[in-house]
Parts: C-alpha cells; structure tokens; sequence
C-alpha cells in the first residue's frame, strides 16, 4: 500500500521543521476554518448566495460548494475529473452553469443548480490554469488559458473553440490568470487581460470574427511599441479589476513579493506597491483595504488611503491560494474568505473593530486541542503531489 505520510520519506532538515511546525499551527481555529479533506486550489463567489458562499477547486478533483451560513454541510459537490481542479467559474446562460479547468487539460462543466454535468472544453496541450465566462456579441463565451501557453476561446452553447490567442514577438509563458474588462469592452468587441509565469501582463480584444494583441506607443517614449505591460520582475499570480472604483483599475499579485494598483488613467502603469513578501499569490481590494496572501501563510491587511501594513492575521498553514470577497444584497464587501493546501476555508471580517479582535485573540497563547486522524480523500499519488509543489513553487522559473 503507498503511503502518503510525508514522515515516511527522506525530508531534509528544512523540509522536516516545516512539517513540523505546519502540524503544531494546524489546530488553530482562527478565522473559523471549514476543514475539507483535500487541497484547495482556488475559489470562486457563489453567485446564488454571494454573501455567504464559495465554489472551491479541490485536488481530489471536484468542486465543492461552502456556505459560512450552514459550515458543517459541506455534501454539494460536483464531480467528474479524477485530476485535481485547478481553477474555476461560473457564467453561461442565467449565469447557472460551472466551469472548471482540471489537470486533464480540460474544462468540465455543470448545471449549478442539478448538478447535472455539460459539456466538456478540449483542446488544451496542459493543464487548464483560468477559465473566465462572458458575453460576445450576443453568445455566451468561454475562455480559458493553460500551461501550455495559449488562451482558447469558446461558444459555451455549441462547445466549438471560436479562437486561439498567443503572443508570436514576446515569449508567453504558463498562463495564471484571466480577467475580463468589462470598463473597456462593448457588445460586440471583448477586451481580456492575461497574467502568465512571465512577469508581463496582455491585453487582448476580442471579436467573433478575431482577435488582436493590444500594442501601444509606451507612455513616456512616442514611437516605441509596448505590446505588454511590464510593471512586475517575475510570474503575475492574479489580476483583480476594481468594479467598486470610479477609474477600475486593475490590482495584481506576483512572485516577486508585491502586490500593486496600476492605474488605467495611467495607462496602467504603476501608481501604489505593496511588499507583501514571498510570492504574494492573491489580492482583494475594497475601498478601505487592500488584503494580500500567498506562500508565507498570513493574511495582510493594509490601509489602501496610507499604503501602511495595519495587521497581519494568522491562521493558514500552507500556502493561501486564494481571496474572495463576500458582498452583500447591495454589492458591498462584508467579509473576506480565504483558501488554501492547508484544506481550510476561512472567513474574516473587514470591519475595523473586528479585525482589532482578531489581533488581541492572536496574542494569547494557543490552547492545543486533541485532532482526530482523518483518511484524506482523493489522495494523490507521489509523483502527483510533488508536480503539485512543482507547480506552485516553480511557475516563475519556467
């Protein structure tokens, strides 16, 4: 019988204190974790209930629906890959369908509500990294971007592939993230921005009938093309529009330890840095804050107005993979969520006097509680979890 207890291979003295000290945190329960029983890789609103839950992409290869309101059912769940998800969305016709991109260079699908699976996207080389839903035209249309470089457009209704866009002049690596601009789009031309393991960000607009590669004059010299916007040192992890600002400017996350705002009255050049530290594989912004994540495990707080750090929260013990902002009837940010390989989803809030809470609890010593053994489910094999830690350490060396 393989085993998968760590313990049972060669660690190296690093690798062992790690463990170590991941397993001595991982009874803490701040941030009311939700514990599940495999890796989660991203996570997305759940737009039935956008106050109270999430979709989250697991490594045992489904989608599980999360509800802060009722924790301890955790049972909706969409299956069907046998690889790990690694990303998901949600869009379609009435916005009721699920996509998620897997290890098997597809993109599965779903009805939210039945469950029920639909059509599955082929046409990836690699694994799928970011899927993205919108409107084109008057179709529904998928799109999704994959480790092996390129970005493929779908028709979600007929599942025919309408384009495939890549950058023939700069070199384009593993694509991370999608991020559709609504503030720059029309009916009938989509404009999209791509974040990869390179550390530069593309523009791209889109149309039924084509597409093209966005190039500019660069902003302080006339007459010299810029074809990317080059603002980070390393991979770009995330890219998130401001819908709640007057300019939507667009916040991104990267390996290099920074997140940033690039301003688009700046011609998205950089106008505020934040140095998070480690590679910083998230982002949320709302008008007050702007909260980072990532590999060193912690949950940043900063003043958006000051640019200071204003806490640090603790509660994660592996990597966070992603933020996802909770809003209310109205669209307003009330909570935060966070996901991550630890297995745990959190919750915290974003009003001051409850993160003031947080960090007067975190100050007291830590009651260590008994754990109760749990078998993992879907456990991957050997070969699979150190692709897996391939993946997430490696994207900016490629």
């Amino acid at each position: 019988m393989q085993s998968s207890d760590p313990g049972h291979f060669f660690e190296t003295d690093a690798e062992q204190a790690t463990r170590q000290r991941r397993a001595a945190k991982s009874g803490n329960k701040y941030g009311s974790p939700i514990v599940l029983k495999s890796k989660i890789l991203a996570a997305v609103l759940d737009p039935r209930s956008p106050s109270s839950a999430v979709l989250v992409a697991e490594s045992a290869g489904a989608v599980r629906r999360v509800d802060f309101n009722d924790p301890e059912n955790t049972k909706t769940v969409y299956r069907g890959p046998t690889t790990p998800v690694s990303c998901v969305t949600v869009g379609g016709p009435n916005n009721g369908t699920l996509f998620a991109g897997t290890w098997d260079k597809s993109v599965w699908s779903w009805d939210l509500d039945s469950k029920a699976p639909g059509k599955k996207y082929i046409g990836h080389a690699d694994f799928v990294k970011s899927v993205v839903c919108a409107k084109l035209g008057g179709k529904d249309i998928l799109i999704s971007g994959g480790a092996d470089k390129k970005i493929i457009v779908w028709d979600i209704t007929s599942g025919a592939r309408l384009h495939t866009l890549k950058d023939d002049v700069v070199n384009m690596l593993s694509i991370q993230d999608l991020a559709v601009d609504h503030a720059a789009s029309t009916e009938d031309e989509l404009s999209l921005i791509s974040a990869s393991s390179d550390p530069h960000i593309r523009r791209w607009k889109i149309r039924t009938d084509g597409w093209e590669q966005v190039v500019e004059e660069l902003p302080n010299a006339p007459g010299t093309e810029r074809r990317t916007i080059l603002e980070h040192e390393t991979t770009v992890y995330k890219l998130v529009l401001d819908h709640d600002g007057d300019e939507v400017d667009l916040w991104t996350s990267s390996g290099d330890g920074t997140a940033k705002c690039l301003a688009r009255i700046k011609n998205f050049t950089c106008e505020d840095s934040f140095h998070h530290g480690d590679h910083v594989r998230a982002v949320a912004v709302t008008d007050q804050w702007v909260i980072t994540a990532g590999r060193d495990e912690d949950i940043k707080f900063w003043d958006r107005a000051s640019g200071k750090l204003y806490c640090s929260l603790l509660g994660h013990y592996d990597e966070v993979t992603e933020l996802v902002l909770l809003r209310n009837a109205k669209g307003s940010a009330e909570r935060l969520c966070s996901v991550s390989i630890d297995g745990t989803v959190r919750v915290w809030p974003l009003a001051k006097a409850g993160l003031d809470a947080l960090v007067e609890e975190q100050k007291k010593p830590v009651v260590e509680e008994k754990k109760e053994e749990t078998k993992p489910e879907g456990l991957l094999s050997a070969e699979e979890e150190a692709e897996l830690a391939a993946l997430m350490d490696d994207d900016d060396e490629e």
